[in-house]
């Protein structure tokens, strides 16, 4: 049986414009007629003046800080009895980022995730597991519906006890892998301990939600015997999905028929095809919480060459930087200042902090944050100050939802300078 058959993915540059055009007009009117916010901020300018792609330039941007400003539901553009679904990442006020979903939203985010997999050469001979968070985290259950859709069979692995996985791919006879390329390297370092790469059915393996380099996919696929690709999403525009390698690896093949690409310099103006800004983009399919000229904040590059593949959508090439300070560690967004505001929190604790990421230990993502103390916290036994980084971590845990390992250091260890103080030290483009 056939689940799922490409769509759009060769039409001609020309055709591809004008279904933009068509879905832009849409998406407009929509939210200007729906979501307060938007009929506020286009101002003077109503829908009908949208005549060409090009005057997407017109419309204000929209920012994670406008989303966080209209929490929960302010950018909803149908009513909460159409929403079937919602997802939430993390956000630098504790507020949560929250998106939602209706069911053909769910609908179309499943088609994206087909035309991902096909495109890789999944179907529905292969046993797919998912060995990443399920739940408000959009990587879950973005990428299951997917799996299910063309007619694979999912494996709901979830995340944590490496062990178990290992053992589920060797008895399932598991075929393809999504996690995060961090705890891939894991799983492979593991079967290599285990002695047990032989015995795995892998063949493809599916990465994102955090960077990665050409390094890692090199061992990855030397080391597990398989072909690695890498995804990028994000949950303003449905999750993951939005872009995805072909099996040339080279660059990510974005679907212009269901996002509007831009890219930005600091200024707010278009750069060339080949040179780095900001990705800003613009969502034409999406129902319950369609966004315009949405800045990701992620920096890349925008290819308008052709792929051997002989797919005609735009190309990305993979994200180098944020034009913001958030990392993602683990998959999970992190900001500094979520770091801040709970080290300021605390009393004993001082104003210099230091966070360095790195991959020393069984390859995964681990964030060690070195915290000066105040000449308070010296006035207790050792014992005192063991109860206070063991504080420290369950506070910080709360906030990040991610284990950090907490090194309480004397005040004036950790270097200043002059300039801007250097809070990040982010060590994985070493491993």
């Amino acid at each position: 049986m056939k689940y799922w058959q490409p769509k759009y993915e060769t039409m001609r540059r020309s055709d591809i414009e004008e279904l933009q055009l068509k879905r832009l007009k849409n998406v407009v009117k929509n939210v200007y007629e729906h979501v307060p916010f938007y009929r506020q901020a286009f101002g003077s300018i109503k829908p009908d003046n949208i005549t060409s792609i090009t005057d997407v330039t017109k419309l204000p941007t929209t920012q994670k800080t406008d989303l966080r400003d209209n929490y929960p539901f302010g950018l909803f553009a149908t009513p909460m009895q159409d929403v079937v679904r919602v997802h939430a990442s993390s956000g630098t006020s504790g507020k949560s980022t929250v998106v939602g979903y209706t069911a053909r939203d769910i609908e179309t985010w499943s088609d994206l995730m087909a035309r991902n997999f096909t495109m890789v050469g999944l179907g529905s001979d292969d046993i797919f597991q998912n060995a990443v968070n399920y739940g408000l985290f959009t990587g879950g259950l973005g990428i299951h519906f997917g799996i299910e859709r063309i007619g694979a069979t999912a494996v709901p692995s979830g995340t944590g006890n490496t062990k178990h996985q290992l053992e589920m791919m060797m008895d399932f006879g598991v075929t393809a892998l999504h996690c995060t390329p961090s705890y891939a390297l894991y799983l492979a370092e593991t079967a290599q301990e285990l002695d047990i790469v032989d015995r795995l059915s892998l063949k493809t393996g599916c990465f994102g939600a955090e960077p990665w380099s050409d390094t890692t996919r090199r061992e990855l696929e030397e080391t597990l015997d398989i072909n690695a690709y890498d995804s990028y999403g994000l949950s303003e525009m449905f999750g993951p999905g939005v872009a995805f390698e072909c099996q040339e690896k080279d660059g990510l093949h974005i679907w212009d028929d269901h996002f509007l690409v831009e890219n930005l310099d600091q200024d707010g103006e278009s750069v060339a095809p080949g040179e780095r800004g900001e990705l800003v983009l613009t969502s034409l399919t999406k129902e319950a919480m369609p966004l315009i000229r949405y800045r990701t904040g992620d920096i890349t590059m925008v290819r308008d060459d052709e792929c051997p593949c002989g797919r005609t959508h735009t190309i990305l090439e993979k994200v180098v930087g944020r034009s913001d300070d958030m990392l993602i560690v683990r998959g999970i967004n992190v900001f500094p200042s979520q770091i801040e505001s709970v080290l300021m929190a605390i009393p004993e604790v001082g104003d210099q902090f230091q966070v360095v990421i790195d991959r020393k230990r069984h390859k995964l993502d681990e964030m060690h944050i070195k915290v000066e103390l105040t000449d308070r916290a010296f006035t207790g036994e050792l014992k005192d100050l063991e109860d206070l980084r063991c504080n420290v971590e369950d506070k910080l845990k709360a906030v990040l939802n991610l284990r950090t390992l907490v090194e309480l250091v004397e005040r004036g260890t950790i270097p200043r300078t002059a300039g801007k103080a250097r809070r990040i030290v982010d060590l994985r483009e070493e491993y």
